[in-house]
């Protein structure tokens, strides 16, 4: 039965519902702001845009937080701002999820022996993540779903295609530039720059639609002072934070972000293995396990696009006790730590203060990484 696309997909659509319904009933007399506090954050950020306001400054009387996303993202999600709460958040989560469901749908994966397709294991894998990051009404399965699509057209020699999904994860958040690395592992190299190049000014250029270009650019100006100022703050659950607080360790996020990208670039010189299909796929793992491990403001929302590459990499490689004892131990402390399974107390005193939501893929990522550069690479 869980081998079904359609249950699958009706599972992913129930969960989009519940979480918005669930986290909008929650809201009472009194509250400053709401339980789905990135929904409005979203939905304010067209309202600032086309009033000409500055849309990364901070609106507490609204919001609780910054706007991080940018001019175009804001622009965009002028689709759901003319909707009550609700409905609008119901749909922005739908998106979410469908994304993430046809991303899953399109990976060019084989059907196993005994019978279930690779792609509908791994996203049942997911769900607990996809639950998680749907409550807080985030984009991290957009994300993850344009990642998948990118892979998959790149297989289809469809760069166009490809490249697209690519620019709109880079425009909605900034780490979707790192799944550019991609491209390199194809042919019609020139093809793909040229269609991301084009996208990419396209993309840029819309918020044109409803402000001039010299406050356009103003508001990217503001847009980089803010990623700026928080690259200073908190580690979240990241590599960097893994380091300080496990090995009392805190070299430069630079330093630390610097030797991510040479171990990430590393196995990508080995050209002749670009032609082996698994090869590419541990790629896309590597991707998106780097994209979250790596980025300082990593949430535990974020880590859907984490597990995701965790599943992809646990279902599709060769059944080892190593491979199955990192895979439980992400399915347990990734997924299931942050809910209702693990007493609040031992959240508040151990799970939250060490980071460990974090550990499993990091060292994940690690075996991946491994395995990329030294190990065997043939698919399951």
């Amino acid at each position: 039965m869980l081998k079904s696309r359609g249950l699958l997909l009706a599972a992913y659509l129930l969960l989009a519902c519940g979480a918005s319904v669930q986290q909008w009933s929650l809201i009472r007399p009194g509250d400053p702001y709401t339980h789905y506090n990135n929904y409005v954050i979203f939905r304010q950020s067209f309202v600032h845009l086309v009033r000409h306001l500055d849309i990364y400054t901070l609106y507490l009387p609204e919001q609780a937080d910054y706007f991080r996303y940018s001019p175009s993202f804001a622009l965009a999600f002028g689709a759901f701002t003319w909707m009550p709460d609700l409905p609008g958040l119901i749909l922005w989560n739908i998106l979410n999820a469908a994304v993430l469901f046809f991303g899953w749908m399109a990976l060019p994966l084989p059907t196993r022996a005994r019978g279930y397709e690779i792609s509908v294991a791994a996203a049942w894998f997911a769900v607990i993540e996809v639950t998680t990051a749907l409550q807080n009404a985030q984009s991290n399965v957009l994300i993850a779903g344009l990642l998948l699509l990118a892979f998959s057209f790149l297989e289809r020699r469809r760069m166009a295609l490809a490249s697209l999904m690519i620019v709109i994860a880079a425009f909605t958040k900034l780490f979707g530039l790192v799944a550019f690395s991609l491209f390199l592992l194809y042919p019609e190299k020139k093809k793909f720059i040229l269609y991301s190049a084009l996208w990419g000014i396209v993309a840029g250029l819309l918020p044109l639609a409803v402000v001039p270009f010299d406050e356009l650019v103003r508001l990217y100006e503001s847009w980089w002072r803010l990623l700026s100022m928080d690259y200073l703050g908190p580690a979240g659950l990241s590599v960097m934070a893994w380091l300080k607080i496990w090995f009392h360790l805190d070299p430069p996020r630079s330093t630390v972000t610097l030797v991510g990208i040479a171990l990430f670039c590393w196995p990508l010189m080995y050209v002749r293995r670009h032609r082996d299909f698994n090869f590419r796929l541990l790629v896309l793992c590597n991707v998106l396990i780097w994209v979250v491990i790596f980025n300082h403001k990593a949430e535990s929302s974020t880590y859907v696009i984490a597990m995701c590459g965790v599943a992809l990499w646990f279902l599709s490689q060769p059944m080892s006790g190593l491979n199955l004892a990192l895979a439980s131990l992400a399915f347990i402390f990734t997924s299931l730590s942050p809910t209702d399974l693990f007493p609040r107390s031992l959240k508040a005193t151990l799970l939250v203060p060490y980071a460990v939501k974090a550990v499993p893929c990091i060292l994940i990522w690690m075996k991946i990484t491994f395995d990329l550069t030294f190990g065997r690479r043939e698919a399951r």
